[in-house]
């Protein structure tokens, strides 16, 4: 079935919707059929079509490509340098293709240019001009009449009817302010020009928008860095570029950054040491290059989905971090060195460790072999959940020992400042009070 839809927010577009067959009921997937519909589009001559699909999370704006914008001034002059940007990237960068610009000054428009000296000049108010043209063209609302509790719309329309030729307006009179009437063919001038449908705007400046799509494969980080040294080649020094991209990835670093200073604060609450915290967060870097090194091994991209997997490795990586510091801390508090603490601690917790990392591996096999709509999305998951941890598993059961016989002597047993509390509240009370030693 197709939903089609014409004309809106633009005459000169059409959007077309066809939901796709469910899954068991075809064989191909969604990108094989997409490649196809867009290599027979792509054939008629004079449009521009783009063809795309929604994705598992159903992210609005979430596309497979490059967009860019150029800000400055004057929306003409943009135009200009986007369409010239847009001509170099389809010549000169070969991963990118279909290059789109958002301003097209295609949409009819008809400009009524008052001639404001000669209006004063006949005592002719504005007002009075826009009136005029707004009842012949569409009617004017004069006022609204009850009756009986219904609400009737009074409208002043002319009496041969609506406009429809742009040349009969200036056939049209208006009155002077001494009551004479004057054609408006005296007083304004009428242009054609084709204007955009919509004015686009980044950071508060104007802007033209220009969208790519990326070859299948290709890294967006290098299209981008392509399309940015282009752009600094090309585009004169009056108009730059949103950094749109660059914006979103300090975003993440710093979301990532406020996520690890958060984390890092519960653990000392937790553990009561800063240096007992600091073990176990030593610990993740390790683990994340293991799971993307386990994606580069299965040739899967670093995507929103597989991002999701890392989060939830790093849990679960903290969370065997904290079983083994945890346990080496108490061993501590009971006499123990940090060397006899730390191997005890890793002989003794060796067990729910694996039980938890061999649980949480084969519960994502599932994800890798599973098929259907949105497998590519759970494979992702999958082989960070499956690879990585796996990978990981070996820097929690040798890397946290090391890192912890390291570190931890810097800070002393926790059971030595409860036994000196003990020590002082003890020789408090054999102190006479004040008043005590008075009497």
């Amino acid at each position: 079935s197709l939903f089609t839809i014409v004309g809106r927010y633009d005459r000169h577009r059409v959007f077309v919707a066809a939901p796709l067959a469910p899954w068991d009921r075809r064989d191909r997937g969604q990108q094989e059929l997409i490649a196809e519909i867009a290599g027979k589009m792509n054939a008629i001559p004079g449009v521009r079509i783009r063809v795309y699909g929604t994705n598992s999370l159903n992210l609005r704006g979430a596309g497979s490509g490059v967009e860019a914008a150029l800000v400055g001034n004057d929306y003409l002059q943009l135009y200009e340098a986007a369409t010239r940007l847009a001509r170099d990237i389809e010549s000169r960068i070969p991963t990118l293709s279909d290059v789109r610009v958002s301003y097209q000054p295609t949409q009819p428009q008809l400009s009524v240019r008052i001639d404001r000296q000669r209006a004063s000049d006949l005592g002719i108010p504005l007002d009075d001009l826009a009136d005029t043209l707004r009842v012949m063209i569409d009617g004017f609302e004069v006022a609204d009449l009850n009756v009986r509790d219904e609400t009737i719309p009074i409208r002043l329309e002319p009496h041969s009817g609506k406009i429809d030729d742009p040349t009969d307006l200036v056939n049209l009179y208006v009155r002077t302010a001494a009551g004479d009437l004057v054609p408006l063919s005296s007083l304004v001038s009428l242009q054609e020009e084709g204007v955009a449908n919509e004015l686009d705007r980044h950071v508060q400046r104007r802007a033209v928008e220009i969208d790519a799509d990326l070859a299948p494969g290709q890294p967006l980080d290098r299209a981008v860095d392509d399309v940015r040294a282009l752009a600094a080649e090309t585009l004169p020094e009056n108009i730059g570029g949103a950094e749109a991209l660059k914006a979103a990835e300090r975003e993440v670093a710093i979301t990532y950054a406020i996520a690890v200073v958060v984390v890092f604060l519960v653990l000392v609450a937790q553990f009561e040491s800063v240096t007992s915290a600091a073990i176990v967060l030593l610990t993740v870097p390790f683990g994340v290059a293991a799971a993307i090194y386990a994606l580069l091994l299965t040739g899967t991209s670093v995507n929103i989905y597989s991002q999701i997997g890392l989060v939830m490795m790093i849990g679960l990586m903290a969370k065997n971090g904290i079983l083994l510091v945890e346990f080496a801390d108490q061993l501590r508090d009971r006499g123990m060195s940090v060397r006899q603490a730390v191997e005890r601690a890793a002989v003794v917790r060796l067990r729910p460790i694996v039980m938890t990392m061999v649980s949480t591996v084969l519960g994502g096999l599932p994800l890798i072999l599973s098929g259907g709509p949105g497998a590519e999305a759970r494979e992702s998951i999958g082989w960070v959940v499956f690879g990585g941890l796996g990978l990981a598993a070996a820097f929690t059961l040798y890397l946290t020992p090391v890192v912890y016989l390291g570190l931890a002597r810097l800070s002393p047993e926790r059971g030595r400042a409860g036994e000196r509390l003990r020590r002082e509240m003890a020789h408090a009370e054999t102190v006479p009070d004040s008043a005590e030693a008075a009497d």
